[in-house]
């Protein structure tokens, strides 16, 4: 089993550096590349990181706060708005008071938290002051692997630290804190060190493709980001909501494994399920006429093997509307429509 770190101040850095290279045979017609360009291709890589660094680094902040029991939390963010709203990650500052940045200028700013998504290990805060510089949120669906990008970061009060890498994978998950799948995440081999949480993966464009928040304990060269796409969702609801809304279907269930002689005789694809264990009275489900007990073996057309299943449908659904539920009750197999409704 992986055991996923937060990589914050609390824990033992990751690296991991290395190189490849790899050149042919040299024979009469094949040309061989001299130290002058081996010297121009370095210098074409330099160029590309510190030129992202000048235009990214700037809003990249260190971030600290204080819990209840005045231990410390700190991580890193970026500011996304002239205004002074910065994206960090949620266990950066979940339970913290006392929010403070500190500029890559060495200015501490006061901040204000807007709003907290443990379930996607996300936060944004608001820094009070105008005319900063920002940084863009970019496209992480258009990530290919192997595409180069910089992990950056102002851990411990110390200015822009860079490191750089390649995307090694994408379309990975992650558990957050709360039990929910984070999707997509995007795994890179950029270094991260402590304090680097809630910091910038970016682009050689200079954009913000990722939200760097995790590294694997006693692993190098595995870190891993939120994908900006998922962030871009999370300020919206943010700023619209003032929370991350989430479509429910108002029941409480377990994994369950239906008999195998049931299965065979309903036709089942799979000898799993999603047991309804409590309804809310008033819900989605309720409404519809779902039941303690009920097994649910597929949502909208998808087949539901288990917790996770049910919560990638409803992460599929932009709005309320109705989707099919299949169940099994009383060696009967049943179908129920339902419309999942907003959280509250």
């Amino acid at each position: 089993m992986i055991s996923f770190e937060a990589c914050n101040d609390e824990q033992s850095p990751n690296s991991a550096s290395g190189s490849s290279s790899s050149t042919g045979q040299a024979g009469a017609s094949q040309h061989v590349p001299g130290p002058q360009q081996d010297a121009a291709l370095l210098d074409a890589y330099s160029q590309a990181v510190i030129g992202v660094v000048s235009r990214v680094g700037p809003a990249v902040v260190s971030i600290s706060g204080q819990a209840e029991d005045r231990s410390r939390g700190q991580g890193s963010g970026f500011i996304i708005t002239p205004d002074g709203f910065a994206l960090t990650n949620s266990h950066v500052v979940h339970g913290r008071g006392h929010l403070r940045a500190v500029t890559e200028e060495g200015d501490t700013l006061d901040a204000r938290l807007i709003g907290d998504d443990p379930s996607t290990d996300l936060a944004l805060v608001r820094l009070a002051a105008r005319d900063l510089p920002h940084a863009e949120l970019g496209d992480s669906d258009v990530l290919q692997v192997g595409q180069l990008v910089i992990a950056m970061g102002n851990p411990f009060g110390f200015r822009s630290t860079v490191s750089t890498g390649v995307v090694s994978a994408i379309g990975r998950t992650m558990r957050s804190d709360q039990g929910r799948l984070i999707e997509n995440i995007i795994q890179h081999t950029a270094p991260l060190n402590p304090g680097n949480s809630g910091g910038p993966l970016v682009d050689s464009r200079g954009r913000v493709v990722g939200i760097n928040t995790a590294i694997i304990a006693m692993a190098q060269g595995l870190g891993f980001a939120i994908p900006a796409t998922t962030a871009r969702w999370v300020v919206g609801e943010f700023l619209a909501h003032g929370r991350v809304r989430r479509l429910s279907l108002g029941i409480s269930v377990a994994l369950a494994l239906i008999p195998r002689r049931l299965a065979r005789e309903l036709d089942l694809l799979s000898d799993q399920a999603v047991e309804v264990a409590h309804v809310v009275p008033g819900g989605a489900a309720a409404l519809a006429g779902l039941a303690s007990g009920d097994w649910i073996i597929s949502a909208g057309g998808r087949i539901v093997t288990g917790i996770d299943d049910l919560h990638r449908v409803l992460a599929g659904l932009k709005a309320e509307r109705e989707i099919a539920l299949q169940i099994v009750r009383d060696g009967h197999l049943l179908e129920f429509p339902l419309t999942p409704r907003w959280t509250t």
